[in-house]
């Protein structure tokens, strides 16, 4: 079973900790990628509480594919915390990137890295604008994802801070119904949209409710993998590739190895 934390308690800590990077960094406010997912939408909603809206920026970085509804939801999302928001629409630099590299980005040996490059492109704007105006760059990256290594290194993991790192998706799905964002985001199924029709799904062993319990089976309570099948009922094939996962992407989860100390 995934726990379900005090979020009373969680948005107090949540908000203190926000502040403090903020203040310690002398940073002038935080910016953000906002997709119209819970994610980023939980994020931006504990940024605003933690800073007040006139410190918190929300940036939407559509491609043509782009489903309209995550513009829009997006663009709520923003109207509703009252914070600063701009649209930059990124596809003529996915294309250029493709033109430059005479390639096809949608065909199969392209597809995957393109992807990486459509997440770097999203961190090279928020860091633009970051810099711009003095600000840290909030990531959006939860626990489950952190764990997986469902994320791009230097793309959606190149960020100044990880406000709700610590939470599952499925815990990060409850907070958001208790900070009062509507249930079409916080139930929303998951998409990085890097591709066209992309959707977590495809690519991750298991949906996240049945995902989180493996995880906190193998990573919390530190139980075996036959334990955790017992436990769980999930097969025992995929909690070992839950485990295969986790151990192949450590290198992107800590810092990068140095000569010194090696």
């Amino acid at each position: 079973m995934v726990p379900q934390p005090d979020f009373k308690t969680m948005t107090g800590e949540v908000t203190q900790f926000i502040r403090h990077v903020v203040e310690e960094a002398n940073a002038h406010g935080v910016v953000i990628g906002l997709s119209g997912g819970v994610d980023s939408s939980v994020v931006a909603t504990l940024c605003a509480r933690a800073l007040g809206k006139t410190r918190v920026l929300g940036l939407l970085l559509p491609t043509a594919f782009t489903p309209p509804q995550d513009v829009e939801d997006a663009i709520a999302i923003a109207a509703w915390l009252d914070i600063r928001s701009q649209t930059i629409r990124i596809q003529p630099l996915y294309d250029a990137f493709a033109q430059a590299l005479d390639c096809d980005p949608l065909a199969p040996t392209q597809k995957q890295l393109f992807a990486n490059v459509l997440a770097r492109i999203r961190m090279t704007l928020l860091y633009y604008s970051a810099n711009q105006h003095h600000y840290l760059v909030a990531g959006t990256g939860d626990r489950s994802e952190d764990l997986m290594g469902y994320f791009t290194k230097y793309g959606d993991g190149g960020v100044d801070f990880l406000p709700i790192s610590h939470l599952y998706k499925t815990q990060v799905r409850s907070f958001a119904t208790y900070l009062g964002i509507p249930d079409k985001i916080a139930y929303k199924p998951s998409s990085p949209q890097l591709y066209p029709g992309h959707q977590a799904i495809d690519e991750l062993p298991l949906g996240y409710d049945r995902l989180d319990c493996v995880l906190v089976g193998l990573y919390d309570d530190q139980r075996p993998p036959d334990e955790v099948n017992q436990s769980t009922g999930i097969p025992i094939n995929i909690v070992r590739e839950t485990q295969r996962r986790y151990t192949a992407s450590h290198h992107k989860r800590v810092y990068p190895p140095m000569l010194r100390g090696w």
